[in-house]
């Protein structure tokens, strides 16, 4: 921030009422009594006990007095001019180291976050991909026993025709089932 001399009305203002609070914290120190005040009052009797001859001069002091004090004026003006532009560089330094670690902490924060989030997906990740292996496993034990069961199912049928074959080898047809009835009760065969 450029230090000049022209000064916004609310800087003095800010600068007066912390100047105000300064000036508790620290005693003040008063200026030194100036020679120049009073110094014509003593010659004032005599100027006029002589016919006032001297007062051009006395108003002429006067005059310089006046100046030296507006300088002075002027000086200690300028002066608080620019401390009050330094406090107020201090105090948007200081804002400005305020907002660089506001937004380092919201980006340390969300770096934090992201973290967090990629850690949680990762575990999903992970909680799927086992979901996964445990439903295949159990598809393809499902799988097994549906296809032993239709093995077995298989045998069974296989076993009833085998059976039914061997049966069927002794089996009559019906035009010889007479001649065979004939021939058991003819020639019985005691037990």
């Amino acid at each position: 921030m450029a230090l000049s001399s022209s000064r916004p009305h609310h800087l003095l203002r800010r600068f007066h009422a912390s100047a105000r609070a300064l000036s508790r914290v620290e005693p003040h120190e008063f200026s030194q009594p100036s020679d120049y005040l009073g110094s014509w009052a003593e010659r004032a009797p005599a100027t006029v006990a002589a016919g006032g001859g001297d007062t051009r001069e006395a108003w002429a002091r006067l005059e310089r007095l006046r100046k030296g004090y507006a300088r002075e004026v002027g000086e200690l003006r300028r002066q608080y001019a620019y401390e009050a532009q330094l406090l107020e560089a201090e105090r948007q330094r200081k804002a400005e180291a305020r907002a660089e670690a506001a937004r380092v902490a919201n980006e340390e924060r969300k770096a934090a976050k992201a973290a967090a989030a990629q850690t949680r997906a990762a575990e999903r990740r992970a909680f799927e991909l086992d979901f996964r292996q445990a439903l295949m496993k159990e598809r393809a034990q499902k799988l097994e026993s549906w296809r032993n069961k239709e093995k077995l199912k298989a045998q069974k049928k296989a076993e009833h025709r085998e059976l039914l074959r061997r049966q069927s080898s002794v089996w009559v047809a019906e035009d010889k089932m007479e001649k065979k009835i004939l021939e058991a009760i003819m020639h019985t065969t005691p037990l």
